[in-house]
C-alpha cells in the first residue's frame, strides 16, 4: 500500500533562533519512497526559503539544522511512502540476551536515561515481572501492564513527565507509555529503545482522537529488534519511522536553542486510494 505523510508546523520567534528539525521518514525506508522528501522551511516575516543544513545524529537519524529566522518559519512536507500493508511482526519465542552477551551498540539501551529512571524503578519492576516467563512474553506482559495503568489524555500532556512520574500520576500521551515501558525493560535487563513517526488509523476504526503521529519502542529480543506499542497494545499497519533514540529528549520533532511559540501543528498520514482504470 501507498501512504501519504507530510506536516505543516508554523514556530513563532521573537528573534533568530537556532534550531534542529527530526520530522521527516527515516533513511531506512528511502528505497520505499514513492514520492521524494520535499521538506520546506519558509521565513514567515518575508516568505523566503530558509537555509538549511542535513546531517545524520549518532543515532542513524536524519537531522536538519537551520537558524529559524525574527518572526518565526513554516515547516512542510508532503510526500508518499510504499508499506507493506503488513502488521508489525513478532516472534513469541524471541529470547532475552544476558547483559555479558549484548552486542557493544545496543547496552546503552538498557542504562537510564532522561526520561527513563531505570534506577528508580528496577525493584518495582523485578515485583512486577520477575515472575513472568522470560523473552518476548515478559515485553509484553511489561505493555499489558502499562496500557491498563495510564490513562490517555492529551490535556494531561506534559514535556516534562518521566516514566517513573507517568506510574504514579496514571495519565499521559503516547510519550508517557512509551517510557514508563521502556524503563521497566531496561529494569529487567531488556533493551528498549524510543522511536518515533508517522503512524495512521489503518484497518482499524478511527479514532476521534486522531494520532497521525506517535512514539513506540522497540525492543532486543534474540538478537534482533523488534517493535512494541504500549499505548495501543496492538499490532498496528503503516508505521512510518522518523527517529530512535534512548527516550524522547534524543528525538524532538523540532528542538530550538531559545524560545519558540508553537502556532500550528498539524500532521497528514493516510492510505492512497487505488485509482480505478
Amino acid at each position: 500500500m501507498d501512504i501519504r505523510v507530510g506536516y505543516r508546523i508554523e514556530i513563532g520567534t521573537i528573534q533568530a533562533v537556532p534550531g534542529i528539525l527530526l520530522l521527516d521518514p527515516h533513511r531506512s525506508r528511502q528505497a520505499d519512497f514513492v514520492s521524494e522528501p520535499n521538506p520546506r522551511a519558509v521565513s514567515i516575516a518575508d516568505g523566503g526559503e530558509v537555509p538549511v543544513e542535513e546531517y545524520t545524529d549518532g543515532f542513524g537519524n536524519l537531522c536538519r539544522r537551520l537558524v529559524i529566522p525574527a518572526g518565526g518559519a513554516i515547516f512542510t512536507n508532503d510526500m508518499v511512502v510504499r508499506d507493506s500493508g503488513l502488521p508489525d511482526q513478532f516472534d513469541q519465542t524471541a529470547a532475552e540476551t544476558w547483559p555479558p552477551d549484548l552486542p557493544p551498540d545496543v547496552i546503552e539501551y538498557i542504562l537510564p536515561s532522561r526520561y527513563c529512571e531505570v534506577d528508580e524503578l528496577s525493584a518495582t519492576a523485578w515485583v512486577l515481572f520477575g515472575s513472568f516467563a522470560p523473552g518476548w512474553n515478559r515485553v509484553q506482559q511489561i505493555c499489558n501492564y502499562v496500557n491498563a495503568q495510564i490513562r490517555f489524555d492529551y490535556q494531561c500532556a506534559r514535556s516534562t513527565r518521566t516514566a517513573a512520574q507517568a506510574m504514579s500520576e496514571r495519565v499521559g500521551v503516547c510519550r508517557d507509555f512509551t517510557h514508563l515501558a521502556i524503563a521497566l525493560c531496561r529494569a529487567m535487563n531488556i533493551p528498549a529503545r524510543y522511536c518515533n513517526g508517522f503512524l495512521g488509523d489503518i484497518g482499524v476504526p478511527p479514532d476521534p482522537a486522531p494520532m497521525d503521529y506517535n512514539a513506540w519502542f522497540e525492543a532486543y529480543l534474540g538478537g534482533t529488534w523488534w517493535t512494541f506499542d504500549a499505548r495501543h497494545n496492538m499490532p498496528r499497519i503503516g508505521r512510518i519511522l522518523v527517529a530512535r533514540g534512548r527516550d524522547a529528549a534524543d528525538i524532538p520533532m523540532v528542538h530550538t536553542f531559545g524560545p519558540h511559540i508553537l502556532n500550528r501543528f498539524e500532521v497528514i498520514t493516510e492510505e492512497v486510494a487505488l485509482k480505478v482504470t
